[in-house]
């Protein structure tokens, strides 16, 4: 169980680029019961402010239906805390205030340089209407509640390390709990991007390469992030990203993110967002538990990029959308009567690898965006999908192979497996604990 100081403080630590704009803010909904647990409630705003930092967080748009099972997990987790430190009052647990005011000094500090400066800590403070006083208990409450039930946690259920021969053994006899291997889709696509009208966008290239000035000329990028990036999920945190692999971003950024030098305030580059002036702060391999690098299909490393960044968004209109929607009608139609590698080289736009015919090789069903996966599902190979839009305009997809979801095999595992069964273990001992717990308290759900 991690400390998390943001868990009930507004959403001032909140940082990652492009949340879901569809789901609506904690402070737009009503509040309300969301369930009762012995004595004390759940409030709908902290399963609504939870559900909207998780999905800031992992750059998500997901379907209605995939909202609401989000909401129903959030709403099951709160409920389990409420239990785990109600058991910890009764059981006497405390911790010493020292050890909390060090967490809550050490998270002011964390989210005033997130912010970039004292004045943009004290506008987010004010935009939040909270004082620094209010923040540091709203910090100490939550810090306290958190490290009461992790002591709690740590005292009933002691995590066991495991040996590699345990953890081989383990596997062969229990593969059921682990995850499988998504299945993937080998698509050729067209790609018809929401472009702006050229007055706009050259208005705001004009004013990316404004920025760039100022941050050449020696200005603090964290500053300067947080006075002009709109990118809302990450301008207060000083534009910082933290580490993200090839392929999470649009093409254009991700190129720039993977070839610039770190430290280097590279030229102002196009998204389907926007313009964005990128730095790199470092680049990295990622390192498996036993901490070697971890390998691609190829036996390459695979490595992340540590950037930050300042978006000058674009805004597009009715007029874009429409313009752009009627290419990719006129695209489809073409493609469903001839040959797909023509339509790509006519009218895809599409920034990311692909061969001349369209191929981007295999694609993880596990990492698609939720209605691109839907789209494709029911496609067969050597067909063409419906016209899919996603952030990056609309898309046509031709579907020219299909891997099943399938087991990992040891040797694709095998580095991380000890800490993998480790942590499978552990889980199931705190799954039946809480759950002896549940079976002793009055918990009625009013809201989901």
């Amino acid at each position: 169980m991690k400390i998390h100081a943001w868990a009930s403080a507004g959403l001032l630590l909140a940082a990652a680029i492009s949340p879901a704009a569809s789901q609506p803010k904690p402070s737009e909904r009503l509040d309300g019961i969301a369930a009762v647990v012995n004595d004390e409630v759940v409030l709908e705003s902290d399963v609504e402010e939870q559900l909207y930092l998780f999905l800031m967080r992992a750059q998500s748009q997901p379907d209605s239906a995939a909202v609401d099972t989000l909401r129903r997990q959030i709403l099951e987790q709160l409920i389990d805390e409420k239990l785990i430190v109600v058991e910890a009052k009764r059981q006497g647990v405390t911790v010493p205030d020292a050890e909390v005011v060090k967490q809550v000094e050490t998270a002011i500090q964390e989210a005033k340089g997130r912010m970039g400066s004292a004045e943009a800590f004290a506008a987010q403070l004010q935009k939040e209407n909270l004082s620094e006083d209010k923040l540091r208990e709203k910090y100490r409450n939550e810090i306290r509640r958190q490290m009461i039930a992790q002591r709690l946690v740590q005292k009933q259920i002691a995590r066991k390390n495991v040996t590699p021969a345990e953890a081989e053994a383990f596997f062969n006899a229990h593969p059921d709990k682990f995850p499988k291997l998504p299945g993937e889709v080998r698509v050729a696509v067209v790609q018809i991007p929401v472009s702006p009208d050229s007055a706009s966008d050259r208005k705001g290239r004009a004013r990316a390469l404004e920025v760039r000035k100022r941050l050449v000329a020696g200005e603090r990028f964290a500053k300067v992030a947080a006075e002009v990036s709109e990118d809302p999920g990450s301008a207060q945190g000083g534009g910082d990203l933290g580490f993200f692999g090839r392929g999470r971003m649009d093409p254009a950024f991700d190129e720039a993110a993977f070839t610039q030098k770190p430290g280097e305030i590279g030229p102002p580059v196009q998204s389907a967002f926007g313009w964005h002036i990128i730095q790199v702060i470092d680049r990295d391999t990622v390192k498996t538990a036993a901490r070697r690098d971890s390998l691609d299909e190829e036996g390459e490393p695979v490595v992340e990029t540590h950037a930050r960044h300042i978006l000058i968004r674009v805004e597009v209109g009715e007029a874009d959308v429409a313009r752009a929607k009627a290419i990719a009608d006129k695209a489809r139609a073409e493609a469903l009567k001839g040959d797909f590698a023509v339509v790509v080289k006519r009218y895809s736009r599409f920034q990311g690898a692909q061969s001349p015919n369209g191929d981007v090789g295999f694609l993880s069903l596990g990492q698609l965006q939720p209605q691109i996966r839907a789209g494709l599902d029911t496609v067969k190979i050597g067909d063409v999908s419906e016209v899919l839009p996603n952030r990056a305009g609309f898309n046509i997809f031709k579907v020219l192979d299909r891997k099943p979801e399938r087991a990992y095999t040891l040797e694709e595992i095998r580095d991380e497996l000890p800490q993998a069964v480790s942590n499978i273990q552990f889980r199931e001992k705190y799954e039946a604990w809480v759950k002896g717990l549940r079976s002793k308290a009055h918990i009625e759900i009013r809201k989901t």
